[in-house]
């Protein structure tokens, strides 16, 4: 196995689902496992996630088709809810490995409808599609509007090849200090409730609350949450309380490759953006850019080795990364720490983030296959 190697530590994992659990009660938790968990390794963190018993998720959420067929593959038996929407190619998976859809257009019922009916005679079936209804209160990225769902969902509902399993809605802010596009969100989607009850409409189980909300938004769990970046052990955003105790599950090893020794003046790597101010010793790690060690983090990241923390110096290349150790003599094949803690000193997801004005969940997603995940129980 390779040097350079993630540690995903599934105790955290479960910690924080547990400590999520606590958090929202009684209320089901659909466990958002996309991009391959976060680039935390899906099948390992289900697989982690379902040996907690009775306290396991009620249901797992993915992006696309192929991700939940790849959890069906392996026994999940939960239902799995596709948030993207559906393509032609793609619907035979569907009614294959028994997953849930989002709708939220006129055409996506019309693809099931024609292809069910194929389907099942096809099979001599007389199969039903469960679907979750995605109302647009405000995101406007996807979903149908707040103001036309009404008639989207009453039609549906006599749909007679369509199982109307939930309905969501998705906030843009609740993330941020301010809740008050959040509570318009939240208001304009129990707006929608309130007419879909007074005509008696079945819409299923009702979902909103994302890791923002969870914290910070009790009035919009409903009968589901969905912990995505709270799972894994990161707040969505520094604006958030911390009313949940949250542990990072990734962490990122690696190890001295090589030292050299360099004289006041000379340069380090591509474009000699670092330049020696004295003699100094320079080591060598085995992560780049290819690894998901961004280029940006060039003169602005650290590492931790033997309890103490060193700058990464010069432009991080496509496999390697130097870093300035001082006068301290640091023998090849030494542990490097570039995520993680050692000793009380700590670099997480969102020391990375802050110096590439982003969020964690892209700096995890972003650690490439080509570092190993070395799972810790």
């Amino acid at each position: 196995m390779r040097s350079t190697y993630a540690v995903i530590n599934l105790s955290n994992l479960k910690k924080n689902y547990i400590n999520i659990k606590h958090k929202v009660k009684d209320v089901k938790i659909m466990a958002v496992v996309k991009a391959d968990a976060y680039g935390h390794g899906m099948k390992e963190v289900v697989y982690a996630l379902n040996s907690l018993g009775d306290k396991k998720p009620d249901y797992y959420a993915v992006a696309i088709p192929d991700e939940a067929v790849e959890l069906r593959k392996i026994k999940i038996k939960q239902p799995i809810l596709i948030f993207e929407p559906f393509i032609k190619n793609e619907i035979d998976l569907i009614f294959k490995y028994d997953l849930t859809v989002t709708v939220f257009e006129d055409r996506h019922v019309k693809l099931i409808t024609q292809e069910l009916n194929k389907y099942n005679k096809k099979y001599s079936r007389k199969k039903k599609v469960k679907v979750h209804i995605k109302v647009d209160t405000g995101m406007n990225r996807l979903g149908i509007n707040y103001k036309d769902a009404f008639d989207f969902i009453f039609k549906l509902s006599k749909n007679k090849n369509i199982i109307i399993d939930g309905i969501y809605t998705h906030f843009a802010t609740s993330d941020e200090k301010d809740k008050k596009f959040a509570n318009l969100q939240l208001a304009r989607f129990n707006g929608l409730l309130d007419e879909l009850n007074k005509a008696g409409i079945n819409y299923g189980l009702v979902h909103a609350a994302n890791s923002g909300a969870i914290l910070d938004m009790p009035e919009a769990y409903f009968d589901m949450v969905r912990p995505g970046i709270s799972l894994y052990g990161y707040y969505p955003s520094l604006e958030t309380s911390e009313s949940i105790v949250l542990n990072p599950v990734m962490s990122i090893i690696s190890y001295v490759g090589s030292i050299k020794k360099i004289r006041k003046g000379d340069t380090v790597s591509y474009g000699r953006i670092f330049k020696a101010n004295k003699r100094m010793n320079i080591i060598s790690v085995p992560i780049g850019y290819a690894d998901g060690f961004n280029r940006n983090l060039s003169n602005k990241s650290f590492a931790i080795i033997n309890s103490k923390l060193y700058p990464q110096v010069g432009r991080v290349t496509m496999d390697r990364i130097m870093f300035n150790v001082g006068d301290d003599e640091i023998e090849p094949g030494i542990k490097v720490i570039l995520l993680g803690s050692q000793n009380g000193i700590n670099i997480n997801a969102w020391d990375w983030s802050k110096q590439l004005n982003t969020i964690p969940y892209e700096i995890t997603c972003n650690i490439s296959k080509r570092i190993p995940r070395v799972y810790k129980y």
